[in-house]
């Protein structure tokens, strides 16, 4: 069977926005067009990819839809390689990244920005869901880089890997405007003890929200499959009583119906890692590391002051493992954090 790579770009394109419209709009096609593409992939295989209900599901992956998508991906980034080959474009850069909602590839972006070599670098984003299968990926040679927040994981599954921390992104609470707290300018983590922590994705794949959950007495959580950004939007604009966190720089939907808090005393961060196999450097990864320390410096993305801000225990390690010491940034008597601004 031949792949037509435009119907697995309209399937890989649907299947990152669960929405017909915007997935169409990102394509530059009509939602007529792609309901076509999708249909026509669907022949060839004989199998349901997505189911398009408009109920409260939703657009949603089928079980085919779920494993055809992985390898989905693979095959739009082998053409992506082909064609830069033929035409002599600039080295490629295979990166896995998680934690989508919270768009890692802006900080990459960034940090890309800061080096004017890495201009012509082609980034070919992997399908990783989560910090094991993109560690899984690395270990394989799979993909080059990995990018997101690391944790240990079981059975020293992740050994062979190096990393670097580098960025430590302070969180939100998000609300929608009928929670009871959705008036607040900013708030404790405490603050939030009555009210229900809504994960987006199951929480034993979100080690982040589960520590802070156990660390601040949240104990009412609910959690579910990863339906995207504007599931997750919908059921906060919807239900008062629950909340989530947010990278603060992250984009959420401009739509009415929700508030960012800042949270203070202390303030929660998001530890942002680069990871490689230690036995293989990719040949721009130096470069990489220099712009997100020339990004960091600048933008004050390595901030840390205990008492004032709040991680992991797991991440402490992360900051021990920084190359020199003068590229963490300050760690004592910052100024408060609403003066650090938000990049």
């Amino acid at each position: 069977m031949d792949l037509d790579l435009a119907l697995v770009r309209a399937f890989v394109t649907t299947a990152e926005t669960l929405h017909f419209g915007r997935a169409a709009e990102r394509l530059g096609t009509s939602q007529q067009a792609l309901s076509k593409r999708i249909a026509r992939l669907e022949s060839l295989f004989g199998a349901r990819l997505i189911e398009r209900d408009r109920g409260v599901r939703g657009t949603r992956l089928t079980e085919a839809g779920e494993r055809f998508e992985p390898a989905a991906r693979e095959a739009l980034a082998a053409g992506e390689r082909a064609v830069a080959a033929a035409l002599g474009a600039g080295q490629a850069v295979r990166i896995d990244v998680w934690g989508h909602l919270y768009a890692p590839l802006r900080t990459v972006a960034q940090a890309t920005e800061a080096v004017e070599t890495l201009g012509t670098v082609q980034w070919e984003p992997g399908p990783a869901r989560d910090w094991p299968s993109a560690a899984q990926a690395l270990l394989r040679g799979d993909t080059d880089l990995g990018l997101g927040r690391v944790h240990p994981l079981p059975d020293g599954t992740d050994a062979g890997l190096a990393q670097r921390l580098v960025r430590l992104e302070p969180v939100d609470a998000v609300v929608g405007t009928s929670h009871p707290l959705a008036g607040a300018d900013e708030l404790r983590p405490a603050d939030l003890r009555d009210s229900v922590l809504w994960c987006p994705a199951e929480l034993t794949r979100l080690d982040f929200l589960r520590r802070f959950a156990d660390e601040f007495g949240i104990t009412r959580r609910q959690d579910g499959p990863n339906l995207g950004l504007d599931h997750l939007v919908r059921h906060l604009r919807t239900d008062p009583a629950c909340f989530t966190l947010f990278p603060a720089d992250a984009p959420l939907p401009g739509d009415a119906g929700l508030r960012s808090i800042p949270l203070v005393a202390p303030t929660p961060l998001y530890a942002w890692s680069l990871v490689w196999r230690d036995s293989h450097r990719h040949p721009l990864l130096d470069g990489l590391l220099r712009g997100f320390t020339e990004a960091g410096r600048t933008r004050r993305w390595l901030d840390y002051a205990p008492g004032r801000d709040w991680l992991p225990d797991t991440d402490h390690t992360k900051l021990t493992l920084l190359a020199p010491a003068g590229e963490r940034g300050n760690q004592e008597g910052n100024p408060p954090r609403e003066a650090v601004g938000r990049q």
